[in-house]
């Protein structure tokens, strides 16, 4: 049920898609009918295309929170085996939207009816466990993570992508603000990237890597990698002068070190950061 005063996830995303000025926003979403083509344009995007360096070799694939399932339809059209975990039974916006989607191109994804802090699975089933910007929605992070963890094979790998980064719990006000659907069904959240750190450690992941907002196309979408590399550059150059920059040339090296220098001094709350995570071999 919804909070009082709140609609639901369809109802909102509803709001959303009848609103001409947010039809930029619905698109960039993912929101937009029909669904083939919004699953068809992800499985083409520069993030998809950038996930799949990420990914370990081919085998079985859960998705946690797998909404409409463009995800999940983009790696069993890649030869995974896919599992798509999404609670919401919604024919819009959840698991009737991912099998009306699965039935109607023939790409087979199992869809299961469950949250992501009980997984109705046994331990070490997948090869891989993926969420798109569902970390942040976890009603308990640290559950949240030991699922993952029990539910991945020894050396499986763990993919969160497009998780809202805050850099105090302090601006989470400010973000629920400005997010466009929060006021509408109230459930949005972010968290600082220590606790999202600690859920990964605690959850009993061994390695992670974090990507930050400006350091891979997973995170930049609907800024293309072009206008995101034009900005380091120009960044760059303001930084150091004409010459100094162009003597030194470009390089991947220098765009992440760009990055980082960049994405140290964002405060904005809600950016995008992406996480990579591992079961150890012995655990």
């Amino acid at each position: 049920m919804s909070a009082e005063g709140m609609i639901s996830w369809e109802e909102a995303v509803g709001s959303l898609r009848r609103d001409p000025t947010r039809a930029e926003l619905v698109r960039a979403c993912y929101y937009d009918d029909p669904l083939t083509g919004a699953a068809s344009r992800f499985a083409e995007s520069e993030e998809w295309t950038a996930l799949k360096a990420w990914l370990p070799p081919r085998g079985r694939v859960l998705e946690l929170g797998a909404g409409r399932g463009i995800a999940s339809w983009a790696f069993a059209k890649e030869g995974w085996e896919v599992t798509a975990l999404e609670p919401d039974p919604s024919e819009i916006v959840g698991s009737g939207a991912i099998r009306s989607l699965s039935k109607e191109t023939q790409v087979p994804i199992e869809v299961v009816e469950n949250w992501g802090e009980s997984l109705p699975f046994s331990e070490g089933g997948f090869d891989l466990v993926y969420g798109r910007a569902v970390f942040h929605h976890a009603r308990d992070l640290d559950a949240f993570c030991e699922e993952a963890h029990r539910v991945l094979r020894a050396g499986g790998r763990l993919i969160l992508t497009r998780e809202h980064v805050l850099s105090s719990e302090a601006d989470l006000p400010r973000f629920l603000d400005q997010h466009p659907l929060h006021r509408l069904y109230g459930g949005e959240a972010a968290y600082t990237l220590d606790r999202y750190l600690s859920a990964l450690a605690a959850g009993g992941f061994e390695s992670v890597r974090t990507y930050g907002p400006k350091s891979s196309p997973v995170n930049f979408f609907p800024e293309r990698q072009e206008s995101v590399d034009a900005d380091l550059k120009r960044r760059r150059r303001k930084r150091l002068g004409w010459f100094r920059s162009f003597v030194s040339g470009w390089s991947d090296s220098i765009r992440q070190e760009e990055a980082a220098l960049w994405e140290s001094k964002m405060k904005v709350p809600g950016r995008l950061y992406s996480f990579i995570a591992e079961r150890g071999a012995g655990s």
